[in-house]
């Protein structure tokens, strides 16, 4: 590695492992003649894996469906085949133009420091990682099936899952619970009964709650999960909300307010004010927690230590994209262009270091240094093939970035209910990802007056999906890939300890290991998984045959247990099971 700090005066020549890098001031820019045939990097993309020919936007950005070239977790870092990369650090919002004979970086603040790597993908990822830290290694079981549902609004309907599992025998080692909790403060459970405090910081013992509300014993019915052998994950979301005229004010939510503008818990903006979430977004008018205050963190999780205290195995901390503005003030004295992508990455920092190694965090958003705080999943799409296919090249990309923990929502998260089809295929997909999650909107759509499902049953479970086809052939199909990843947990688990120990991506595309053959470059709809085996999906509509193009090696279809040579493309065909195959050698 070479390090040096951008002026935006000083030239630069690099010698990497592929040949020479020119470093050229221009206009304000940062222009890189090298040789190049493709690159990779710049966080998790939707509409690319390789970027040679895009200009790529280093900017978090909130986007619900059909994410395009946004991204909630960009990372301005990038490698090329030929053994050069870089890493500039900065939170501001950059752009990269990846031309045909240089690259070009724009909107590089002046005093970043720039590091450049040299040598092979697996290399140049790894020290790029090791910048931020060591890795974190998840629990075992956050690699069995994950189930989710936003409308599962009460206990009664959370513990029903238990009872559907059994029913349809399907396992899963993870519950997520979006519709938990009071909807202003985000940390006290709907429908509990107590005395407001000034500071927040309950115990369980303070609250009483109804037998005919909607969660009258959250402690038991954790204790009943885990029994059943579900962790409870609970979703988050960094606001001190602002309340709309249609709701019950919340006072222990108001309290909270006073406080954090009171005591400069959250960001602020350059007059000493407090910044709300500007109008058009996302809880418009919110104020929102500085994660850079030790105070204000301190403050944040106080409020959520009796979750902990009462069995919550974890959260799923949503949101985040918050800073629309520069002219904000943090703590640690960066102002809101500084912060624009660093932000994220704090708030899920603060929450990693809240929780211990016995639990789990799940991001939507992030930046540089996300394997610090695993896990991340791919936010909100539709479903559709199309989205199937971006969701991919946006775990391969997030790979290519030093992602090591990813997943998505299984047959996608909004609109009309997937099809047999394209469910089958998202969760044979899912079922070789870090994260096998299946997830579904709140009745009747997320955002009904623009994305309403004729109807109002959103549940994306196997069963409701089966259920909804009348196929029975769907629903044994559906099982044996459920039962197929619990098979898998344990090699699933025993790869990501060598991940976190060598700084490595749990999946990731062919050209990772392989980038001296260039026809492994473009390959969108391939990846690995661990050291040994090779997942092709099927990512269109209506169909049981492939190609796929086997790599250097020897290599076994994991069905049919034929055996196959590297550097070839061959064909496959099944009446419903996707192409997996495991490297010859280890066997």
């Amino acid at each position: 590695m070479e390090k040096f700090i951008w002026n935006g005066l000083e030239k630069h020549e690099f010698t990497f492992s592929g040949g020479s890098a020119k470093l050229l001031p221009e206009n304000g820019a940062l222009r890189i003649h090298l040789p190049y045939s493709a690159a990779f990097g710049g966080g998790e993309r939707f509409h690319t894996i390789n970027l040679k020919g895009y200009t790529v936007d280093i900017a978090v950005e909130e986007k619900f469906c059909e994410q395009g070239e946004k991204t909630y977790c960009p990372a301005p870092f990038f490698f090329t085949d030929s053994g050069f990369g870089l890493y500039a650090a900065t939170g501001s919002a950059m752009r990269f133009i990846f031309n045909e004979d240089s690259i070009v970086l724009t909107g590089i603040p002046t005093g970043t420091e720039i590091t450049l790597f040299s040598g092979a993908s697996q290399t140049i990822i790894a020290e790029y990682m090791s910048i931020f830290g060591e890795s974190v290694l998840p629990p075992s079981w956050v690699f069995l099936p994950w189930i989710s549902a936003n409308h599962w609004d009460t206990q009664e309907k959370t513990e029903k899952q238990i009872e559907l599992l059994k029913k349809y025998d399907f396992p899963a080692g993870v519950i997520v619970l979006e519709a938990w909790s009071d909807e202003a403060t985000f940390y006290i459970f709907n429908g509990a009964k107590y005395t407001p405090k000034p500071d927040g910081a309950f115990t369980f013992e303070d609250f009483s709650f109804p037998e005919d509300g909607p969660w009258p014993n959250p402690k038991a019915m954790i204790e009943k999960l885990h029994e059943a052998g579900l962790h409870v994950v609970l979703w988050q979301i960094p606001v001190y909300k602002k309340q709309g005229p249609d709701e019950i004010q919340n006072q222990q939510n108001d309290l909270d307010r006073e406080s954090a503008e009171k005591l400069g818990l959250c960001v602020r903006c350059t007059e000493g004010l407090p910044y709300t979430i500007p109008e058009g977004n996302w809880f418009a008018g919110s104020m929102i927690p500085d994660f850079t205050n030790p105070e204000a963190k301190q403050d944040w999780f106080r409020k959520r230590q009796y979750l902990l205290d009462i069995g919550v195995d974890g959260f799923k901390t949503d949101g985040g994209e918050f800073i629309y503005r520069d002219d904000l003030r943090f703590h640690n004295g960066l102002d809101g262009a500084e912060m624009k992508n660093s932000y994220p990455q704090c708030y899920a920092k603060a929450y990693t270091k809240f929780l211990d190694k016995n639990h789990v965090l799940f991001s939507r958003a992030g930046y540089a240094g996300q394997h610090t705080t695993p896990m991340l999943w791919a936010g909100d799409q539709k479903s559709t093939f199309d989205e199937l296919r971006s969701q991919l090249r946006a775990g391969l990309s997030a790979a290519m970035s030093g992602i090591i923990f990813w997943g998505f929502d299984i047959g996608g998260f909004a609109g009309e209910l997937p099809n047999a089809d394209l469910y089958l295929r998202a969760t044979q997909m899912a079922c070789f990802c870090p994260v096998m999650q299946w997830h579904s909107e709140p009745d009747g759509g997320q955002f009904k007056e623009v994305m309403a499902t004729q109807n109002a049953n959103n549940e994306r479970s196997p069963w409701n999906i089966a259920n909804r086809s009348g196929s029975d052939a769907l629903l044994e199909r559906l099982r044996f890939y459920h039962k197929l990843r619990e098979e898998f947990a344990p090699y699933i688990y025993e790869q990501a300890k060598i991940c976190v120990a060598e700084n490595r991506p749990l999946i990731y595309p062919l050209a990772y290991a392989h980038m001296d053959d260039a026809e492994t470059h473009d390959i969108t709809d391939e990846f690995m998984l661990g050291s040994d085996f090779l997942i092709a999906p099927i990512v269109q509509e209506n169909t049981t045959t492939r190609d796929i193009y086997l790599p250097e090696g020897t290599w076994q279809d994991y069905w049919s247990k034929e055996e196959y040579t590297g550097r070839q493309t061959i064909s496959f065909s099944h009446e419903w099971h996707i192409p997996v195959y495991r490297r010859k050698e280890i066997l």
